[in-house]
């Protein structure tokens, strides 16, 4: 299976991190875009670089700093002397994979530059729009150590982001393994093993895969429980939330669930493949209060909490 092959590709690289992977992959063929937080050293980048070099697509790095202007991600008019015109310079955002390092390093302004591109496939340089290729997928890191120099992510912007995957530490099992690699024979070559025509057969089998209507409702019972979790016998979650889910969180879980069903081998989804993407899908979503801050809930205990109440159909 092609899906298979490109995990064990992406593996010649990387060690462990079999969450990062299977978030990267359930992203991008639901269309979706990644937010991915961890501390230096994690092999975020290698990550993204190795899935696009094994798929054959286009892959380009940003590294958001707090000088980075709007135009340096989508492009600008540039006066062409010779010409006496003006014409279009495009950005790296015209890729298929967009790796936005250290997003929160830049401000609100700069991170907006990117949600007409995620939302809607599409650039606006002063008056002309331009179609992104496709596929499309944004996979932003954020570095939750430091505070200094760095701008949190509006909930909008957040919202955008269909997956949140949090990179740990790898077990010393792991991280001897990544030493043994680097000091003795190095990383393996990645293979390229697909296009974008066998891509789009992958992304056509996602959606054929097969979801209850009971399934369906689980899925929204979870999302009206972040907003409105007395009505689901979870009293104590309401003094946490300020906000829940938005009704994207909704699409993007039902998206994600099957796709995520489709990288298990199978063609229909089970509970167990929504408890798993509720996590992805969700942590970004809810919006706690300083109450649950002061507490240290968070986002991920409501979670567990909401799955452990709603009954599985």
């Amino acid at each position: 299976m092609l899906i298979n092959n490109i995990k064990n590709e992406i593996k010649k690289v990387i060690v462990g991190q079999e969450e990062l992977i299977n978030g990267m992959i359930i992203a991008l063929l639901s269309d979706g875009h990644i937010l991915v937080e961890g501390v230096p050293g994690l092999a975020k980048t290698t990550a993204i670089n190795a899935l696009a070099n094994t798929l054959g697509f286009d892959f380009k790095r940003i590294q958001f700093t707090p000088d980075l202007l709007p135009s340096d991600i989508t492009g600008s008019e540039i006066l062409d002397l010779k010409n006496n015109d003006f014409k279009i310079k495009h950005g790296p955002i015209f890729t298929n994979l967009l790796l936005a390092d250290e997003i929160n390093r830049a401000g609100a302004k700069v991170q907006s530059a990117l949600l007409e591109a995620m939302a809607e496939k599409q650039v606006t340089i002063g008056d002309q729009t331009f179609k992104l290729q496709s596929p499309f997928m944004v996979l932003a890191t954020a570095n939750p150590v430091e505070q200094e120099g760095t701008y949190e992510l509006p909930e909008a912007s957040l919202d955008r982001f269909m997956l949140k995957v949090n990179v740990g530490y790898n077990t010393i099992e792991e991280e001897f393994e990544i030493v043994q690699r680097v000091a003795k024979k190095g990383f393996e070559t990645i293979n390229k093993l697909g296009n974008i025509e066998e891509f789009n057969e992958l992304k056509q089998k996602v959606k054929d895969v097969h979801i209850d209507d009971e399934l369906s409702k689980y899925i929204l019972k979870i999302i009206f429980a972040t907003r409105n979790p007395k009505e689901y016998g979870l009293d104590e979650l309401e003094q946490y939330i300020e906000f829940g889910a938005s009704p994207r969180g909704s699409i993007d879980m039902y998206k994600a669930c099957k796709a995520y069903a489709f990288l298990s081998g199978s063609d229909f989804v089970t509970p167990a493949h929504i408890a798993k993407v509720s996590y992805l899908t969700l942590r970004h979503r809810i919006i706690l209060n300083y109450e649950a801050i002061a507490e240290n809930i968070t986002t991920d205990d409501i979670i567990f909490k909401i799955l452990q109440k709603i009954p599985t159909p």
